[in-house]
């Protein structure tokens, strides 16, 4: 196995939670198995949420926590992200993170497009790995609304930026998950040695 350099991102905005847990445990089987691991929490990131007026013309410059985040981004080959979904999507602070730090001329080319069009992505090469804990069923999640979600963190988040292909592992029922929580973290222990 190859050693990668992988940068772990805590998407929950609390600091008590199973995102913590799984991006902890995750970071620490990747270390322990030789790979490279830098951890972001996104509770410990103080930030304007809000894009305001900024444009293509006008970027809102960047605080120097996101900076941070968007060298940690370029450096990376393998980003694991670990998220809660709240009413279908991810927690506000992360949408909030997402609309900052993925910036044109950074993560997406304007000025030379490509197909149809669309910005090229500039962080080509690269994979990810989106754990997602819910109180949904990923099947009733899947059948009864179309996994918006996983559309738009794959194809229109990290997809458009170059992170390809984004692979998601579901835990369902996270709010008492009871006996599955051991389960669950030697799964993502699994996945952290293996740098998936």
């Amino acid at each position: 196995m190859t050693p990668k350099r992988i940068l772990v991102l805590d998407g929950h905005p609390g600091t008590g939670s199973l995102s913590r847990l799984f991006s902890d445990s995750y970071a620490k089987a990747a270390q322990a198995a030789g790979h490279e691991v830098r951890v972001v929490h996104l509770s410990a990131l103080a930030f304007d949420m809000d894009y305001g007026e900024g444009g293509y013309a006008n970027p809102k410059p960047l605080e120097p926590v996101l900076q941070t985040l968007l060298d940690d981004l370029e450096w990376s080959q393998h980003l694991l992200l670990c998220a809660p979904m709240w009413w279908g999507g991810v927690p506000a602070k992360l949408k909030g993170l997402f609309d900052r730090v993925l910036v044109p001329g950074r993560t997406f080319d304007t000025r030379n497009p490509g197909f149809g069009g669309l910005p090229r992505p500039m962080l080509t090469g690269r994979t990810a790995r989106v754990i997602v804990t819910s109180d949904t069923p990923a099947w009733y999640f899947r059948l009864a609304y179309g996994r918006p979600l996983i559309r738009q963190l794959r194809g229109q988040i990290l997809g458009f930026i170059g992170f390809k292909p984004a692979r998601f592992t579901w835990f369902s029922g996270a709010s008492d998950p009871g006996d599955k929580l051991a389960g669950w973290t030697r799964t993502v222990e699994q996945l952290g040695t293996r740098g998936m």
